[in-house]
């Protein structure tokens, strides 16, 4: 007999362990993922389709205002679930005057309490429908987000709101008592969601903030402390905090922490998109980056998320860090290393633009796009003087207002002035306001402006060496501008200088207004500001405040035919809200000790708020009254002397 086949013979049977081969088990375990997968409703395509874990949580909820600063600085995401276990649905609250854990209102005691007279109680004790959807950590403010409510989508938010800190007491009865503080403020955030701004937490006390509300009949709301995901507090220093559509099939995220260079693109490879669905957070479709530029990290939709729309209106997104960034130490390029986020897509947005494509061709000639923050003094002057050389729609991106700017604007549209007001909460993010506002304005305009509320064109009489048979000064020279050079198809950026003025001998802020009260200026020319033509932008939407990279086909001009007066160093008043922070991501703070010869400090001020002996009389090299004459010629009332945006001068 042959001895191969004796061998296999008498060969011993195999035992169980060894039927039960690597190879075996791998193929059970990947039958099992197929059963999981199917039965949870999702449908394959030929995107990345991946089992993510949890976004992490970066702030648990052992946060106090005693450990805020040590938080602040914290760079490391922290990976995987959140520290809040199931346990803590148990947990009672009290008032500060009562810790004996029992639930206030109508819950029961194993939850938290809420509101009188306003919705259904679940059985954990939460209000139904009113929850916090998110909670921001800032240096100076808790941000609260408040989410639509399905229940009563036009709930009204009480004038009145507190805030409200908890503390845990510890021991066996995990008991926690709170303490109120009045909120700072409260606005509107679209998609029917809000947001309330809330003091820092006192000392001992956590920055899991609550609401509580009142109306003026006595009834009152409640917006309880969380519970699972809504129990979280995001540090500023890194989160992923917007997202928006980018036409029909791409994502923009905006995120905080990155770090990437200011003044060029970055490789998209190391960073992926990731969107799932709301209580369905252990799993998310997955697709890779296209461009990284800033805070911004663009991504294409999932394919499912194409094919078959998302029946929710809204889809979380983050950003996964999936290998190391060149130069940005803090981004290890661990596995799965995600970025904590609140950002999420809406389909009405995608819906919304579909709309705007869908009509008429016609496009606004020249919009105007700005970043603001306690300028309302000077919103009708600004916009009366620009609407008359030609501006017809703006976009105004509030970024915490606290003097009455929302009721300016309000009263600017009964007048007819067609503008935009646009919550943008996110301190230290201009560029990246511009570039949200750049994809607002794209399918609406076609040029937009940059420029700021102190900044007014100024259109003086031809020099002599200059073309004098086109004529800019009067009404709608800004609309002659674009139309001039809208003729020649490969300009995308129109800029033009600045000149600096000063305060000008006053001590006072002018009543008559910034271009009649404001007439000494420094002698040199400063840096430009741009008029955009929208589909000249590269797909990054890199800039640097106020000027977009273009596409190569696409050259910038400069007009020289303008000048931009910018009323930079006004009356130490206004001046001094400068040193409180500074609205461009890369720009530094003027308290702080760095750059303190750059441009964008004020000569030899230093980082103190501290009034010069001789500030009335700093940055004035020449007397230049000819905007001042001008708009007095063209723009006052021949009987009473005064100019639109004018009520009354003293």
């Amino acid at each position: 007999m042959d001895v191969r086949k004796r061998k296999r013979i008498l060969k011993t049977p195999l035992t169980l362990t060894q039927n039960l081969s690597t190879r075996y088990i791998m193929l059970c375990f990947c039958c099992f993922l197929f059963i999981v997968f199917v039965t949870r409703g999702f449908h394959f395509g030929s995107g990345t389709f991946r089992p993510a874990p949890i976004v992490p949580k970066l702030v648990s909820s052992s946060i106090s205002s005693n450990s805020v600063q040590d938080l602040s600085t914290q760079r490391k995401v922290e990976i995987g679930k959140s520290s809040h276990s199931k346990s803590n649905k148990s947990e009672g609250y009290s008032d500060s005057k009562n810790s004996s854990g029992e639930g206030d209102g109508n819950g029961d005691g194993d939850g938290v309490g809420v509101g009188v007279g306003v919705g259904d109680v679940d059985g954990d004790g939460l209000l139904m429908g009113l929850r916090i959807e998110s909670r921001v950590l800032f240096n100076d403010h808790v941000l609260v987000i408040l989410p639509a409510n399905s229940n009563s989508p036009h709930l009204h938010i009480p004038k009145k709101i507190d805030c409200v800190y908890p503390r845990k007491l510890g021991g066996a009865g995990k008991k926690v008592e709170t303490v109120k503080q009045p909120m700072l403020s409260v606005d509107d955030y679209g998609d029917g969601r809000w947001l309330v701004r809330c003091p820092v937490p006192p000392v001992k006390y956590l920055a899991e903030v609550g609401l509580k509300g009142e109306w003026e009949n006595g009834e009152g709301i409640e917006w309880a402390v969380g519970k699972g995901e809504n129990q979280s507090v995001q540090l500023w220093d890194m989160v992923a905090y917007e997202a928006v559509f980018d036409g029909e099939d791409i994502a923009v995220v905006y995120v905080k922490g990155l770090q990437l260079k200011s003044d060029r693109e970055s490789d998209p490879t190391p960073f992926r998109c990731q969107f799932w669905k709301e209580g369905e957070e252990d799993y998310a479709l997955t697709t890779k980056a296209i461009t990284a530029a800033q805070e911004v990290i663009r991504c294409p939709l999932p394919p499912e998320m194409k094919v078959k729309p998302w029946k929710d209106e809204q889809v979380r997104v983050t950003v996964e860090v999936t290998s190391k960034v060149p130069g940005r130490s803090h981004l290890t390029g661990m596995r799965h290393q995600l970025v904590p986020s609140i950002a999420k897509l809406y389909q009405s947005n995608n819906k919304k633009n579909e709309k705007e494509k869908g009509r008429s061709k016609h496009k606004y000639k020249l919009c105007a796009c700005t970043m603001v923050w306690n300028q309302a003094a000077f919103m009708r002057e600004w916009v009366m003087y620009h609407a008359w050389l030609g501006v017809e729609r703006w976009f105004v991106y509030d970024n915490n207002s606290e003097d009455g700017l929302k009721e300016v604007i309000d009263e600017l549209n009964v007048e007819n002035y067609n503008l935009t007001r646009h919550t943008w909460p996110w301190i230290k993010s201009q560029e990246a306001g511009f570039s949200h506002c750049m994809l607002r304005a794209r399918d609406q305009c076609q040029w937009v402006a940059f420029f700021d509320v102190d900044e007014f064109f100024n259109f003086p009489p031809p020099k002599p060496r200059q073309n004098s048979t086109i004529v800019y000064r009067g009404p709608n020279a800004l609309q002659t501008v674009v139309r001039n050079y809208g003729r020649q198809p490969t300009v995308g950026e129109i800029r033009t200088d600045c000149h600096n003025f000063g305060p000008s001998g006053l001590k006072k802020s002018p009543a008559e207004g910034l271009m009649l009260g404001y007439t000494c200026r420094l002698k040199g020319l400063e840096r430009h500001k741009s008029i955009i033509r929208p589909d000249a932008v590269d797909d990054s939407l890199l800039n640097q405040v106020h000027h977009f990279k273009l596409k190569k086909e696409f050259r910038k001009v400069n007009f020289h035919r303008a000048v931009i007066n910018h009323y930079k160093y006004q009356v130490w008043d206004n001046f001094k809200q400068k040193f409180y922070r500074r609205v461009s991501t890369y720009v530094v703070d003027w308290q702080e000790n760095q750059n303190e010869n750059s441009r964008d400090r004020a000569p030899g001020l230093g980082t103190e708020a501290i009034e010069p002996p001789n500030w009335p009389q700093r940055f004035c090299e020449v007397w230049d009254t000819r905007l001042r004459d001008f708009v007095l010629t063209n723009l006052a009332d021949r009987n009473t002397g005064l100019l639109p945006w004018q009520r009354s001068v003293k």
